[in-house]
């Protein structure tokens, strides 16, 4: 996937050009090296004061002398015009922007990273830098798998439903163990049963314990352990990128087949939204859908008016379309008028928990307030680093088969990286969110439902 990052959007981010600290290298090498600023303008035949000047970047270097330093140095003249790789200090830039500006509930304040001078400093240990950017991928991924654990802690049938039988496991246990322990004479054949009822019963707690474990042991790095339909489906087209080439062609998929549903009640799910998905794609075609996007980009609005269908619609389209280096991932949610997920298609940063309530503040929530209402708004997604997303979303009814049925809303939300848009946005316009409550740092946030799990938060008084 094509990377939408600019090169002004590095000079926004305070990165340098790499040649603009040569003297910065110049002098850490020369120091490393163990030569005196006199030694080394004396070798290259300059000026101790003009060295000092090229030292502190108040000269540029170039042509013979820089050639002249290099060997001097014992390092080739690019090691000392390019210095660090840009990922590197992208890498440093994210982990400085998500600092915290406080030691949350202690009172101290944190000092500020010194942003203008990541390049010398990745150029100076460049060991130490690179460390601090795989501590600061460890921690997204620590980030992520916290989210994922809570969701899954919180809301969880299959785990409710675990736990609740190895406790049952341990109490027939705990009584068993007490008639034969408190009984005193007991007849043989009666202690013959409690004994073995004590056996089975052993077994099956070893046995729900140890599946317990390895179905923890999964939450975070995989999609695959499963506790309901819905999971089954979207497990299923996410092993498939979310793009069904047999619905272009007007057939479906084969649901039972080898890599297909294993339950009946998955399958009938799968059908219902994939019938909704075959007309969709008869009624725009992907030729059609691509020539909409070279002219007006991933705007669900013009896709609509141009093939005269529902909004929610074309946001479900958008996100069928197989992945493209000329547009950015789209993201794709859906949730009835309870506020529930029925659908989710996940995008690197911004993940819909697959269990529970996720952030009141997203737009997907905002539309149900105000049915067939569009709502455009740009997202910061509180995550290591914060990323933005254009979203877009829409409640609208699902007309029911007859005027006695009751009225049923349906709220969808297309979301995707506002890096590579061309889009301005104020930062007044950027309304923040999070995942859910429990894992979103956002203290002072005015629809939190309860305490942030993931940072202290100050008491009050």
């Amino acid at each position: 996937m094509k990377e939408f990052i600019s090169q002004g959007r590095r000079e926004a981010r305070g990165i340098m050009p790499r040649s603009a600290l040569t003297g910065t290298r110049i002098r850490e090498r020369r120091l490393l090296e163990g030569l005196k600023q006199a030694d080394l303008a004396r070798t290259v035949g300059i000026s101790p004061a003009y060295l000092n000047l090229i030292e502190h970047n108040r000269r540029r270097i170039g042509g013979k002398l820089l050639v002249d330093l290099a060997r001097a140095l014992g390092v080739e003249p690019v090691g000392l015009t390019e210095g660090a790789e840009v990922p590197l200090m992208e890498g440093l830039q994210d982990a400085a922007s998500n600092t915290p500006k406080s030691h949350a509930g202690r009172g101290k304040s944190a000092p500020e990273p010194e942003t203008g001078q990541i390049e010398e400093f990745a150029g100076r240990f460049p060991g130490w830098a690179a460390l601090v950017v795989a501590q600061r991928d460890r921690i997204i991924a620590l980030e992520r798998r916290v989210e994922a654990l809570n969701d899954r802690l919180a809301h969880d049938p299959f785990l409710s439903d675990s736990l609740h039988e190895v406790l049952s496991t341990v109490t027939a246990i705990r009584s068993t163990a007490g008639i034969l322990n408190n009984a005193g004479e007991i007849d043989r054949d009666w202690q013959a049963r409690f004994h073995r009822n004590l056996y089975e019963d052993s077994q099956r707690l070893a046995d729900g314990s140890q599946a317990l474990v390895s179905y923890l042991d999964t939450v975070g790095k995989s999609e695959d352990t499963l506790a309901s339909p819905l999971e089954e489906v979207e497990a299923w087209l996410s092993a498939r990128d979310f793009v069904l080439p047999e619905l272009e062609r007007g057939a479906m998929p084969d649901l039972q087949g080898e890599g297909g549903l294993r339950t009946a009640a998955a399958r009938q799910l799968a059908r219902k939204w994939l019938l909704r998905a075959r007309a969709e794609a008869e009624k725009m075609p992907q030729a059609m859908v691509e020539a909409i996007i070279a002219r007006h980009g991933p705007d669900p609005a013009a896709l609509a008016q141009a093939m005269g269908v529902e909004l929610a619609a074309a946001m479900r389209r958008l996100a069928s379309l197989p992945a493209s280096d000329t547009r950015p991932p789209m993201g794709l949610a859906i949730c009835d008028g309870s506020g529930a997920l029925t659908y989710r298609k996940p995008l690197d940063g911004f993940a819909p928990p697959r269990f529970g309530a996720a952030c009141p503040l997203w737009p997907l929530y905002q539309a149900l307030l105000r049915p067939l209402v569009p709502v455009k708004r740009v997202v910061e997604q509180h995550s290591q680093p914060p990323r933005r997303y254009l979203t877009y979303a829409i409640s609208q009814p699902v007309r029911p088969a007859s005027f006695e049925a009751p009225e049923v809303v349906e709220a969808t939300m297309l979301f995707m990286p506002l890096d590579g848009l061309e889009i301005s946005v104020r930062e007044e316009e950027v309304q923040g969110i999070g995942t859910s409550c429990r894992v979103c740092a956002r203290i002072d946030c005015p629809a939190r439902r309860e305490p942030s799990m993931v940072i202290e938060a100050p008491e009050e008084g």
